[in-house]
């Protein structure tokens, strides 16, 4: 018992001091940017960072919809979004980035209801969950976390590019992870039903790779994409990725030793409205700066590779892609 206390306690030490480093460290945007009359979309907006991210762009006076596969968590995020900034133009749309068909459904919605896309943050994941596969025969993780984004963003590219001008172009921005550095892309299993930390990183890997590969083929448009690394956040990703009962405690413990969510959503703010951000494309941003991500997030053959096998999973017609 002695021992196992004291491996505790190491740990326990040592999350602290990287914790108080990452706080101490932490920078946040401070873009006093105005969004009136701009449109944004914020998936897993409707709470943790997502809903942050949402009540930012909503005080800026952006028309803001948030997207989530649950309708009470979406009506309730929608409410907060609005108490908070006092905008009521706050739009929640159902959204479940597990299923390719729900996707195109959005897509079709948000390409007939609005007229104009100036930010789309995907931002929605998780860590694991209780099912393997999807509906479509994919890892449910790789599905959410990147696949969905992969043809949601693809969908939504036309209306980026009809918003996007030369010198405000529109903006796309994707969540990655520090845990992107210990993916390793296997074309053979990568969509295997392996519910585990390995498959988190592979997706956030593939955010990184889709990232730098469609900064290259929007280069002759006004819309430039980012990836960025919110750092060690306690939310509810970790009610899904380990139980609900430890999980719990898992997420009061990076609240406490990392960061808040209000912390972690600052790199993303900052990517979708700093006037600096808004004129590179394809880069990976941590602590309101750029970075560099791991060495095989340059690859291009890789990234390539992950494209064109994106485009057969999601079932992308000729017409849709870019």
């Amino acid at each position: 018992m002695s021992v196992i206390l004291l491996i505790a306690e190491i740990i326990f030490i040592g999350g602290l001091i990287v914790g108080l480093y990452q706080k101490n460290t932490n920078l946040i945007c401070k873009s006093k940017k105005r969004l009136d009359g701009k449109t944004v979309i914020v998936t897993g907006g409707t709470s943790g960072m997502g809903l942050e991210i949402a009540i930012d762009f909503a005080h800026r006076g952006a028309k803001v919809i948030v997207a989530c596969p649950f309708e009470d968590e979406g009506y309730n995020g929608k409410k907060k979004i609005i108490e908070s900034s006092g905008n009521e133009n706050v739009i929640f749309k159902f959204l479940d980035l597990s299923s390719l068909e729900s996707v195109r459904k959005f897509a079709a919605d948000i390409l007939q209801t609005e007229d104009r896309l100036d930010i789309l943050v995907n931002n929605a994941g998780l860590g694991t969950g209780g099912r393997r596969t999807t509906a479509d025969g994919m890892n449910f993780i790789m599905q959410v976390n990147y696949f969905g984004s992969f043809l949601l963003t693809l969908l939504l590219l036309p209306l980026l590019k009809k918003t996007g001008e030369s010198q405000e172009p529109s903006r796309i921005v994707n969540t990655a992870s520090v845990l992107h550095s210990l993916g390793r892309i296997n074309f053979k299993n990568w969509n295997e039903p392996k519910m585990n930390i390995f498959s988190y990183s592979n997706s956030k890997m593939c955010v990184v790779l889709f990232t730098r590969e469609l900064a290259k083929r929007l280069k002759k448009s006004n819309v430039v994409v980012s990836a960025v690394d919110p750092g060690a956040v306690g939310t509810k990703i970790f009610l899904t990725a380990v139980g609900r009962g430890f999980g719990s405690f898992v997420s009061f413990i990076f609240l406490v030793l990392f960061k808040q969510p209000w912390e972690g959503a600052q790199t993303a703010i900052y990517a979708a409205v700093s006037n600096s951000a808004g004129k590179v494309s394809g880069e990976f941003f941590r602590n309101c700066k750029i970075a560099r991500p791991a060495s095989r997030c340059y690859d291009d053959k890789l990234a390539m590779k992950v494209w064109e096998e994106s485009i057969r999973l999601v079932k992308l017609k000729d017409e849709e892609c870019i």
